[in-house]
């Protein structure tokens, strides 16, 4: 029990810290409204499930077939942000703030989805819990439900930022000033993918 009390503590400590995650789905849901935002939780949700399946199916069999996994997920990661930072800095003012599916729902799915699937942070965080925390012995049964709490503890956590962030009301006020929003999120989104891609290059 004190095993899963652990995981639950990690897991709720590393979901609510700013990062990536955080950024994209604030982004979504005040320029592009609740249903947006929500799809970007969904998929940061399901990216979750990526990193504890291949943590399950076992990191050193990964890491035998593939020594240099965990590296190219690092650069992958880091560039990808870069991306995303540097489209998001030069984002086009939302004009009509009625049209929660200017970005289409596939790729918010998506933006949340590959955010969270190729973000070394989340490599980092499920493979410790995984490695450090949970005992050797535990079943397979218990150990994808820490997976599956895992994934849920995110959905829950960024749909509440979604739906925060797509009242109307502060909606509103952020669409006033997204330029400079926008500006900001991207200059966060690609500075945390430029520390990454220095720490992985020295």
């Amino acid at each position: 029990m004190t095993e899963f009390y652990a995981v639950m503590l990690i897991t709720i400590l590393a979901v609510i810290s700013p990062g990536a995650d955080f950024a994209i789905v604030t982004k979504n849901s005040y320029m592009y409204g609740r249903s947006v935002g929500v799809l970007t939780a969904i998929g940061i949700a399901l990216g979750v499930l990526i990193h504890v399946a291949y943590t399950l199916i076992g990191v050193k069999v990964v890491m035998h077939l593939a020594p240099n996994f965990l590296v190219i997920i690092k650069y992958v990661g880091a560039l990808y942000l870069i991306y995303i930072g540097y489209k998001t800095f030069l984002q086009r003012p939302v004009v009509d703030t009625t049209n929660k599916a200017s970005i289409g729902l596939w790729r918010a799915f998506r933006n949340g989805f590959f955010t969270n699937a190729l973000n070394p942070k989340t490599t980092l965080f499920v493979i410790s819990t995984y490695t450090q925390i949970v005992s050797a012995t535990t079943s397979n049964t218990i150990l994808i439900g820490y997976g599956i709490f895992m994934s849920a503890a995110h959905f829950i956590w960024f749909t509440v930022v979604a739906l925060l962030f797509s009242q109307q009301a502060l909606r509103t006020k952020m669409l006033r000033k997204q330029v400079v929003i926008n500006r900001v999120i991207g200059s966060i989104l690609a500075l945390l993918g430029m520390i990454l891609l220095m720490t992985n290059i020295q």
